[in-house]
């Protein structure tokens, strides 16, 4: 049975060595007291809590999954003691505003945690991140009145948050959605309609319950535009100021599904539900792409933690489970590890879960700095660069950390096809990933159609100069990875004119050359934290920390030997065009 062990280790390594976050981020006024010794602190308390109170629940509430009776569910047993315990050490609070109960901390340090949290019991987390994206949507757009009322019991945690966006008859098209508003005498709305797969959408692990419901007020325009978003909470305050009056909504069911048993994905039907309008009416998108562009961050790490738990496991397999002889020696049997395709294996997913974890720290720091740099023009950018990289890290991570996943089962051979070794559920349980917060396949065609060319393409090219920059810092230091950079960049190039180019003349271009084109876009933003990772590396040989630092560098030889050069055959696959999959086929 598989057990997990938070890597602070490497996140201080990052924070300190590799991405200056005293410099960048602890160093402006709004987070001068969040130095890296608190931070220290706060992740070593996090990854106690992670592995003593979540680990333990991943495989038996795997097992026992939710329950759904009467309206009710029954999540498994000590998933209650253990929101009790997160609860109690203020962990919805961690980066809240303190005027609402909040400890302020930077969101990077947030994302850390929903990392560990994901690594020790992904179906747990989903629950815990649901709220985070809940609370951002209502302090972004909610009214000072709407904000007082529900913002103090979701940074106490208890209440828990969910957002209902898919109905029955419509997934990602928005725009079909038939859930609708009536404006009361009161000032709220009466909410009607039907909404599934809802995350989180009925459990017992919170007192109350906000849902975050699109839906259209009467003589709304018709598609998106005549969207407005709703705070809908499943209890009601009664006389006595207390919210203990059932609202007229019901859990009518959860999902049996392939993985995440754990997590409760629930179908609400909304029947003259009380709400409250969150932001202005007509304009719910805007508001729920608040949180939705929460959740997808949230996702990309919680890809992260996947893979992370899964190569703990698969690489203590390897140096345990003793199998064949090394080709190099005449010992038999030897540690799996030994054998050059096992270590290909394990090496894939670390490149993976190494690089996108000092990716998304970057971009971690880039979000705080959206908000708390003194200077508007970084602010700006910071904000451009977060929403171009979005979509990447979203469908990127999420793929890639299939990949792990699968890569380290493979490392258990058949042993880990069954339930025993533990290592077959980070598959099931990471196979939603790529499915939910938007598909990768929306991902994809939201990069190529909308973000390459955002505010006339200024973006996407500062972002492929920084990476041309670390490429430069790198030559010296170790010009083959320089180069294998340059080129893939090359590619990355390239493959943007042509996609711009060829969208001008073909309606099918995009859509035909998105998936590639965003697998090509995430290699290349791995290759800049892999140049970051390596030129901090170099520094570091002849200190304490030179351990740590030859390992950053002989993943980084796997990850732009072995990983990078794929650039090149997916910019080939972009440049195909559309002819070969929209000709006439029977399907």
């Amino acid at each position: 049975m598989s057990t997990y062990t938070a890597p602070v280790s490497d996140y201080l390594f990052l924070l300190e060595h590799v991405l200056d976050y005293e410099g960048e981020l602890a160093s402006l006024p709004a987070h001068r007291e969040a130095g890296l010794e608190l931070v220290r602190a706060v992740l070593e308390e996090g990854a106690r809590l992670a592995q003593e109170a979540l680990a333990p629940l991943n495989r038996s509430g795997d097992e026992e999954g939710c329950r759904w009776e009467d309206g009710r569910v029954r999540t498994p047993r000590g998933f209650g003691q253990a929101y009790s315990l997160y609860r109690e050490g203020g962990w919805p609070g961690l980066v809240a505003d303190p005027a609402f109960g909040g400890q302020g901390l930077p969101r990077v340090v947030g994302l850390i945690l929903r990392e560990i949290v994901s690594g020790a019991n992904t179906a747990f987390g989903t629950y815990l991140g649901l709220s985070q994206s809940a609370y951002s949507a209502i302090s972004a757009h909610g009214g000072e009145a709407l904000r007082k009322r529900f913002l103090p019991h979701l940074v106490d945690g208890g209440w828990m948050g969910t957002m209902c966006l898919t109905e029955p008859h419509c997934g990602s098209d928005l725009g079909l959605i038939r859930t609708r508003a009536e404006p009361a005498p009161d000032g709220a709305y009466r909410v009607t309609g039907t909404k599934i797969f809802v995350t989180a959408g009925e459990h017992d692990l919170s007192d109350n319950i906000v849902h975050l419901v699109l839906a259209r007020l009467p003589d709304a325009p018709a598609g998106t535009k005549g969207l407005s978003l709703f705070a809908v909470p499943k209890l009601l305050p009664g006389e006595d100021g207390e919210w203990t009056l059932p609202n007229m909504l019901e859990c009518t069911g959860i999902e049996h599904k392939m993985g995440i048993k754990a997590s409760a994905t629930a179908s609400l039907a909304f029947n003259g539900a009380r709400g409250w309008l969150v932001g202005r009416e007509n304009q719910g998108l805007r508001a729920m792409f608040t949180m939705m562009n929460s959740s997808r961050l949230g996702v990309s790490v919680q890809s992260v933690g996947l893979a992370e738990a899964a190569l703990q496991a698969a690489s203590a397999y390897a140096r345990e489970r003793r199998q064949g002889r090394d080709a190099g020696s005449a010992e038999a049997p030897v540690p799996i590890v030994a054998h050059a395709d096992v270590r290909r294996n394990l090496l894939t997913a670390r490149a993976f879960v190494e690089g996108a974890r000092a990716l998304w720290l970057w971009a971690g720091i880039r979000l705080d700095q959206q908000y708390a740099h003194p200077d508007a023009e970084h602010r700006a950018r910071c904000e451009g660069y977060l929403a171009l990289l979005t979509p990447v890290f979203k469908s990127y991570f999420s793929d890639r950390s299939f990949e792990a996943t699968n890569a380290a089962m493979q490392v258990f051979g058949g042993h880990g096809y069954i339930r025993e070794t533990g290592v077959e559920q980070y598959v099931r349980d990471g196979r939603i990933i790529p499915l939910y917060e938007g598909t990768n396949g929306i991902q994809a065609l939201d990069l190529v159609s909308r973000k390459i060319t955002g505010d006339g393409g200024a973006v996407v090219q500062a972002f492929f100069a920084l990476v041309q920059r670390e490429s430069e810092r790198m030559e010296c230091l170790r010009p083959g990875f320089s180069r294998a950079l340059n080129e893939a960049l090359g590619s990355l190039r390239a493959a943007t004119d042509h996609v711009i180019e060829s969208a001008r003349t073909d309606p099918h271009a995009n859509g035909a050359a998105g998936h590639d084109y965003l697998q090509l876009f995430g290699l290349v933003a791995m290759g800049f934290a892999w140049a970051k990772m390596t030129c901090a590396a170099h520094g570091l040989r002849d200190s304490g920390l030179a351990g740590m630092a030859q390992s950053k560098l002989d993943v980084a030889d796997f990850f732009f030997s072995r990983i990078l050069p794929e650039a090149g055959y997916r910019h080939r696959i972009v440049c195909a065009g559309s002819e070969s999959i929209m000709a006439p086929h029977s399907f």
